[in-house]
């Protein structure tokens, strides 16, 4: 990784070390069909002194805007988008209405419950689900087959369920521009839940045991066979994996992960709560934080 990643990185989550990242485009936003001048003059400013503030120079290609009402209401929020190289990530900064002030960092109305929202946005109905239907904790992943900090994710859960009641539902968030068979993967995962929710489960771990062996040219191959180990039905199997059904419900996932600013994978969220970092410790800490607010 060169200062210029680095530098990115500083305001976003780019490149971080734990996740596999997507180059994939996001859903755009809404242009903004008229700008007062005194509005366009805060963006062009916000975005001068962000390129100052992180040394972003024109390699880097920055969008900034349109400005949006925040919850304070002396500042504007700004949604600042940046590529590099290929990879793109975004986030917010807020700026003074008067142009002077920016911060940056999440803003927050304390009357609410800053995780309803995201809650909202899961939809987790209708995927693949692992644990007891009474669990009061829910984790939801979203994952791509192909990425290996995915694969490296696995024995960390399978801890999580020997010592927590939860209850885990996978959501597929194929990185296609970095992992090319990665889309092709959760199609195929995808037709094995619609045929049995169970099956999905052995295909999943079939594939994450098999990734190095797994290829853009043998992929489809291969997940005849794994689903095949899997006792599903070959033709039914061959059938959906042509068919729209699973694609659509494959980008499905994707837009509630774009919806929910999921840059990388493997993303968890925990009753709703993103998990910063992914390792046992932040898993294990999200956990008995919800459990000791239901006691």
């Amino acid at each position: 990784m060169d200062r210029k990643q680095l530098a990115a990185g500083a305001l976003f989550t780019l490149l971080s070390a734990f996740s596999c990242f997507a180059q994939a485009s996001k859903t755009p936003a809404t242009p903004q069909t008229s700008v007062a001048p005194d509005q366009a003059q805060i963006l062009k400013t916000t975005e001068a002194f962000v390129r100052t503030l992180y040394g972003w120079g024109p390699d880097y290609k920055l969008k900034v805007g349109p400005l949006k009402e925040s919850d304070a209401k002396d500042f504007y929020e700004v949604p600042v988008e940046i590529t590099f190289n290929d990879q793109m990530d975004n986030g917010e900064v807020y700026v003074s209405k008067d142009g002077k002030t920016l911060f940056r960092g999440e803003m927050f109305d304390m009357a609410k419950d800053p995780y309803a929202e995201d809650r909202a946005k899961l939809h987790s109905e209708g995927n693949p689900v692992k644990g007891p239907a009474d669990a009061s904790v829910t984790l939801v992943e979203f994952g791509d087959l192909e990425c290996p900090n995915c694969k490296a994710l696995e024995p960390i859960l399978a801890t999580i369920f020997e010592k927590y009641k939860v209850r885990l539902v996978f959501k597929d968030f194929p990185l296609e521009q970095v992992h090319p068979w990665a889309k092709t993967a959760a199609i195929g995962a995808r037709c094995a839940f619609i045929q049995s929710p169970d099956a999905f489960w052995k295909v999943h771990d079939t594939i994450y045991a098999n990734q190095e062996d797994i290829n853009p040219e043998n992929v489809w191959d291969k997940l005849a066979e794994y689903a095949q180990q899997a006792g599903l039905n070959a033709d039914a199997f061959k059938t959906c994996m042509s068919s729209d059904q699973a694609k659509d419900a494959v980008e499905s996932n994707q837009k509630d992960g774009f919806a929910l600013s999921v840059t990388g994978t493997p993303t968890v969220f925990v009753n709703g709560r993103p998990v910063a970092g992914l390792g046992l410790n932040a898993l294990q800490q999200t956990i008995e934080y919800e459990l000791s607010r239901q006691k």
